[in-house]
C-alpha cells in the first residue's frame, strides 16, 4: 500500500498544468506579445544586407587571376561537385549519366569552348536545365576556381602529343 501511495504521489507531482498552456506562435501567425499587430516571423527592415553578401557580390563580379593554386583548388572542387555528371575529363560521361540520368553538355563542344567564363559561373550559381544551383554549396571563390579548371580541361583536349 505504501508503494501505491508513493507512486500516485510521484505521478501527481509530475503534473504541471502551466506547461500545458504555453504561448506558441505558428509561422507568420499574428503576434500578441511583445509586438502587437506584427507577425511572429519579423521581416528585416528595408536595406538590410546579410553579413558577407557585399564581399560575395564583389568577388562574383571580378574573377581572380589564374594561378597554379587556383587551378589545383578548381580541380579538387570539380572532382567533388562536377564529376558525377560531367565526368573527370568533362565529356559528360559521369557515373550519374551511366545510371540513366540525362546527359549534360560536354565542355568540349564548340559552343562551350567559345562561351564566356561568366556563363559557367552563372550556371554553377543559378543552375540550368536539369542542373540545380550550387550557390549554397560552393562558395564564390571556389566557383571561379572550377571555371578556371574547366578552361584548363578544354585547353588540354585541344593539344596533341608529338611523337
Amino acid at each position: 500500500m505504501k508503494h501505491l501511495i508513493l507512486a500516485v504521489a510521484l505521478i501527481l507531482a509530475g503534473c504541471n498544468e502551466v506547461q500545458d498552456v504555453q504561448i506558441r506562435y505558428d509561422t507568420m501567425a499574428q503576434a500578441i506579445q511583445p509586438w502587437p499587430g506584427a507577425s511572429a516571423a519579423l521581416v528585416p527592415p528595408d536595406g538590410v544586407v546579410a553579413q558577407g553578401d557585399l564581399q560575395d557580390q564583389e568577388a562574383a563580379r571580378n574573377p581572380p587571376p589564374a594561378t597554379p593554386q587556383l587551378l589545383a583548388r578548381g580541380q579538387e572542387r570539380f572532382g567533388i561537385f562536377c564529376t558525377p555528371c560531367h565526368g573527370y575529363d568533362g565529356y559528360a560521361d559521369g557515373i550519374i549519366v551511366a545510371r540513366g540520368f540525362p546527359k549534360p553538355p560536354s565542355f568540349h563542344s564548340a559552343q562551350l569552348r567559345s562561351a564566356p567564363a561568366r556563363l559557367f559561373f552563372d550556371t554553377i550559381t543559378n543552375g540550368y536545365g536539369a542542373m540545380y544551383s550550387y550557390a549554397d554549396r560552393v562558395p564564390v571563390g571556389d566557383r571561379w576556381a572550377i571555371v578556371a579548371y574547366i578552361r584548363a580541361l578544354q585547353l588540354s583536349q585541344l593539344t596533341t602529343a608529338n611523337k
